[in-house]
């Protein structure tokens, strides 16, 4: 027996519940109830707290270094690569101007990419190097990328021939965007439900049932599944495959000279500055088949992969030892890097597979999945 104020404040059937609290979820939540204000919007998440990418990411802004950018330019045309940038950049500007440099503790310190010496990687990325600046000019503006000579000395990075910097991208602070998205959503209305594993979804009269892991259902008018790598775990048809990324965080590193984000090996690993520490993550090229999957962990081989690159490049002839590691879960569409928004049933629709990108897209992503929630 509830009341009426129990009814009406907190049992009342949603209009809209979105699945998983990331970044895409969360900002799809207050897209809809800035778009609706009289409609009930609840995000439902399995976790204690968000714990999918968007939490367990390196915190990169960025919107692709220029070898992923001419590779993908190669492979799909100028057309569809650069509208991919322009979506990566406008996501970044509108994030940062949502929730404010301070508050998600974005830093202006440049994106970098390095190329061994005899990378050939280098030689490819030199080629196209003026042409990728002039297509990125009406989008990033005119020398969005720059060779810096002696750019390695720096920032004491050792094997390493070649640097591009560009002055737009820098690291975030995760968890601190994290908390204050949350609160951003709460003040708008939304009720964020933690603990609440959708194990599968059921159509219902007026709405779909979203039935939880302990066996009651939550009947809601519609859904909006925002779990990214996880999605195929309620929507298994979807053409979406998780992909783990495996990080690791040094001890402190006195007098460390790394500054800024940088990418590696056509963006496979990737590595920062955090707190006096060097973080650094990738590797999934290096086992595909293993690193396809949902569960945490980190392996030997990447493991090993990734101390390599830190102590032979990143802190040359330095004996730092490793503090933590950890690792997240991406989601990847099998064909292109296109996110899929899409109505999927009558009354749900999802918004998934986001390429690592989802701090860049992931504001804009969810922007284009409310458009798809009927009024």
């Amino acid at each position: 027996m509830h009341s009426i104020w129990e009814q009406r404040s907190f049992l009342a059937r949603p209009d809209l519940a979105v699945v998983g609290a990331g970044l895409v979820g969360l900002f799809a939540a207050l897209h809809a109830k800035r778009l609706h204000p009289g409609w009930k919007v609840v995000v439902l998440e399995r976790g204690p707290h968000p714990s999918g990418a968007s939490v367990r990411n390196a915190g990169f802004a960025c919107f692709g270094s220029p070898s992923e950018l001419l590779a993908d330019i190669a492979d799909e045309g100028e057309a569809a690569a650069l509208h991919r940038v322009e979506e990566r950049w406008k996501g970044l500007l509108e994030l940062r101007a949502e929730l404010g440099d301070a508050a998600i503790g974005f830093e202006p310190s440049g994106g970098h990419e390095i190329y061994g010496v005899n990378d050939p990687l280098y030689n490819q990325v030199a080629e196209g190097f003026d042409r990728l600046n002039v297509l990125l000019a009406d989008i990033t503006g005119p020398g969005t990328y720059r060779w810096l000579p002696g750019g390695p000395a720096r920032f004491g990075l050792a094997r390493t021939a070649h640097l591009v910097r560009t002055d737009l991208e820098g690291p975030v602070d995760t968890g601190r965007l994290m908390r204050s998205l949350l609160a951003k959503v709460s003040e708008a209305g939304v009720d964020v439900h933690f603990g609440q594993d959708v194990q599968r979804m059921e159509n219902a009269a007026e709405g779909v049932d979203l039935v939880l892991a302990d066996g009651t259902a939550l009947r809601t008018r519609q859904v909006l599944v925002a779990t990214n790598g996880y999605v195929r775990q309620l929507l298994p048809d979807l053409d979406i495959e998780p992909a783990r990324g495996q990080v690791l965080l040094t001890e402190p590193v006195p007098g460390l000279k790394l500054k800024g984000t940088f990418h590696a090996h056509e963006g496979y690993f990737y590595f920062r500055d955090y707190e006096g520490r060097v973080l650094l993550g990738g590797g999934r090229h290096l086992d595909r088949a293993v690193e396809r999957t949902w569960k945490d962990g980190n392996t030997p081989l990447i493991m090993e992969a990734l101390e390599n690159l830190l102590r032979a490049t990143i802190l040359p002839d330095q004996n730092v030892a490793i503090a933590h590691h950890w690792s997240g879960v991406m989601g990847f569409r099998t064909q292109g890097k296109e996110p899929l928004v899409a109505r999927v049933a009558p009354n749900v629709v999802v918004a998934a597979g986001l390429s690592g990108m989802g701090v860049a897209i992931g504001v804009r992503v969810a922007r284009r999945a409310v458009r798809l929630i009927r009024e």
